[in-house]
C-alpha cells in the first residue's frame, strides 16, 4: 500500500486503454446527457461533430474508472475536488482512451495528522496520443505515520 509519505511530486502513472462502443455512448447519452449527438447516429451527422460522440461526462467517468484501476495500491480515502476540467476533442465510437496521471502537489492536512492531500494532473489520450480531456483532481490520502 502506498501512503502519503510514499508519493512523490512528479510521479507518473499510465493506465491501460478502454475502448468505448457505440452502444455505450448511446446508452449513457439516453440516461444522462440526452442530446442528439450522443443518442442518435443519424441526427449526430448534422451536428458540429459530424457524427456520434460520447458525452464529456461519460469521458470523465471512463477516466475515473481508469484512475481507480491504476491507483488500487494507494491509500486514497476520498476525492475532494476537480479543477480546470477541459474537453479538447470528442471521444468517438471505437476510440481507446488511456489516462496519464502526474502528481503535481502534495500537502499534509492542517486539521488531521492521519491524512494528507494529493493533487494530480490527469490527461485522457486517445489511441493516436491526442489529448481528449484534462483536469486536476485533489484527493485525501491516508498517512502511514502521525507526523
Amino acid at each position: 500500500m502506498q501512503f502519503y509519505e510514499d508519493i512523490v511530486v512528479g510521479d507518473v502513472r499510465q493506465s491501460d486503454g478502454y475502448t468505448v462502443s457505440k452502444s455505450e455512448i448511446t446508452e449513457f447519452g439516453e440516461k444522462y446527457d440526452p442530446q442528439p449527438f450522443h443518442t442518435d447516429e443519424e441526427a449526430a451527422k448534422d451536428s458540429v461533430f459530424g457524427g456520434l460522440v460520447a458525452s464529456g461526462w461519460q469521458t470523465a467517468a471512463i477516466c475515473m474508472r481508469l484512475n481507480v484501476e491504476t491507483s488500487k495500491d494507494m491509500a486514497t480515502q476520498a476525492g475532494v475536488g476537480v479543477d480546470n476540467l477541459r474537453w479538447h476533442q470528442p471521444l468517438q465510437p471505437g476510440d481507446t482512451l488511456r489516462l496519464r496521471t502526474e502528481i503535481i502537489d502534495k500537502r499534509p492536512s492542517d486539521s488531521d495528522p492521519s491524512r494528507g492531500y494529493l493533487t494530480a494532473r490527469h490527461e485522457g489520450l486517445n489511441q493516436d496520443d491526442e489529448l481528449v480531456i484534462s483536469y486536476e483532481a485533489t484527493a485525501m490520502i491516508r498517512r502511514e505515520t502521525d507526523e
